[in-house]
C-alpha cells in the first residue's frame, strides 16, 4: 500500500493524501482580490487530486504585500470569491489551506516579470516596515522600523485575516515565517537589531511569531489546524540555524501549533545553498524526530518514488510541492497509477481519461 496516498488526520480535518499544493505567489490580483485565475489554477489542482490546496501567501495588510498584485485578505470584501474557491476545492474532495503572510523588508515591487522592481512611494508604492532599518539589498527600499503599536497593531491584523480565512471556508492556517519576509526577518539576528523585547535574544526574536500565533490560536475552533513554514536554516555563518529551528518548532508544539512547513533560506541575498533533489527533507526530519511534531517537506521534489519514499521512512508527514505543480497539476493522480493506489478518487467528468491496469 503507497504511504503518500494514506489519509492523515489532523485535529478534526482528514487528509486523503499526503501531497499538498504550496503556497505559489501569482501576481494576479488587483486590490488583494482573488478571481477567476486563482480558482482555475487552485481548482485545477484539487481536481488532480491533491491532498491540501494552498493559496499563495495572502496579505494581512495592504503594506504587507510583496506587489500591488498580491494575493490579500485585510478586508472583509476579500471573503466572497475565496469562499467560492474554498467550496470548488472542497467538492472536489480536497482542503483548503490559506498561509497568512506580511512582506516586511521584501515590499513595494513590481511581479517577477516586470522585473522585480522597486516601486517608489510617488509610483504608487508604500514604505516598507520591519524589526530594524536594514535594506534586504541595494535594490531593495530601506525600511522602516516598526513601532511597538505597529507590532501591536499587527498582531491584530492576523488575527483578524484568521477570522476572515474561517469566514471564507479554509479549513487550515498557516503563519509565513519563512523566506526573509516580516515574521522571520524578526527571527534572523541578521537583520533584527532592535534593542527592545522584540530584539536580541532567542526568546526576544521569537516574540513576534509567538505573539501571532497565540492570536490566531484564541480564535480557531478546537478542530482546526494550524501550520507554520519556517525557513529552517539561512545557509550562512551567524544566521538564523538548524538548532534555532528545532527549539522554535518545540515552543510552537507547546503553544498548539499542528505541523511545522520546512523550507529554508530567503532572507539573504546570494548565498549558496547545497539544491539538489529534496535538499531540505533532513530539516523536516530533525524537528520531526526531535520535536514529535508533524512536519511536512518542500523542494525539488519531482518523482512519485521520491515522494512515497520521504513518507514512508517517515522523514516527514506532507509532501509540499511547487513547480512540478505548476507543470502538472494532475501529478497527485499520475502518481497514485505509478504507485499502484487503484482508489484514488477522480472527478467524474475525467474518468474515461482513467487508466484501466
Amino acid at each position: 500500500m503507497s504511504q503518500l496516498f494514506s489519509p492523515l488526520t489532523i485535529k478534526g480535518v482528514v487528509l486523503q493524501n499526503r501531497l499538498v499544493v504550496s503556497p505559489m505567489c501569482q501576481y494576479s490580483s488587483e486590490d488583494g482580490f482573488a478571481n477567476d485565475w486563482h480558482l482555475v489554477h487552485l481548482g485545477s489542482r484539487a481536481v488532480g487530486g491533491a491532498g491540501l490546496v494552498f493559496t499563495e501567501a495572502a496579505a494581512v495588510a495592504p503594506e504587507g504585500r510583496i506587489t500591488p498584485n498580491d494575493l490579500g485578505i485585510w478586508k472583509d470584501e476579500h471573503i466572497e470569491f475565496l469562499h467560492r474557491i474554498t467550496m470548488f476545492i472542497k467538492a472536489r474532495g480536497a482542503v483548503s489551506g490559506i498561509q497568512l503572510a506580511h512582506a516586511g523588508r521584501k515590499a513595494s515591487v513590481t511581479s517577477p516579470w516586470n522585473g522585480n522592481k522597486l516601486i517608489p512611494e510617488n509610483e504608487g508604492g508604500w514604505q516598507p516596515l520591519a524589526p530594524s532599518t536594514i535594506q534586504f539589498n541595494e535594490e531593495y527600499a530601506t525600511p522602516a522600523a516598526l513601532t511597538k503599536l505597529q507590532i501591536t497593531t499587527l498582531v491584530t491584523q492576523f488575527k483578524a485575516a484568521a477570522v476572515r480565512a474561517m469566514e471564507a471556508g479554509f479549513e487550515i492556517i498557516e503563519i509565513h515565517a519563512a523566506h526573509g519576509y516580516l515574521i522571520h526577518e524578526f527571527l534572523s539576528p541578521l537583520c533584527n537589531f532592535r534593542t527592545d523585547e522584540y530584539g536580541g535574544s532567542f526568546e526576544n526574536r521569537i516574540r513576534f511569531l509567538m505573539e501571532i500565533t497565540d492570536a490566531i490560536k484564541s480564535v480557531l475552533p478546537e478542530r482546526m489546524p494550524l501550520f507554520v513554514r519556517i525557513s529552517a536554516t539561512e545557509w550562512v555563518e551567524g544566521g538564523w540555524t538548524e538548532i534555532d529551528s528545532v527549539g522554535l518548532a518545540a515552543l510552537l508544539r507547546i503553544k498548539g501549533v499542528d505541523l511545522i512547513d520546512c523550507s529554508t533560506g530567503g532572507n539573504v541575498p546570494n548565498v549558496k545553498i547545497p539544491i539538489g533533489p529534496s535538499y531540505q527533507v533532513s530539516f523536516a526530519q530533525r524537528i520531526k524526530e526531535d520535536v514529535g511534531i508533524l512536519t511536512g517537506t518542500v523542494g525539488l521534489i519531482t518523482s512519485a518514488t521520491q515522494a512515497e519514499s520521504i513518507i514512508a521512512t517517515g522523514q516527514a508527514d506532507l509532501v509540499f510541492m511547487a513547480r512540478e505543480l505548476l507543470r502538472n497539476p494532475y501529478f497527485p493522480l499520475e502518481a497514485a497509477h505509478e504507485l499502484g493506489h487503484k482508489t484514488m478518487p477522480w472527478a467524474v467528468q475525467y474518468e474515461r481519461a482513467k487508466w484501466r491496469s
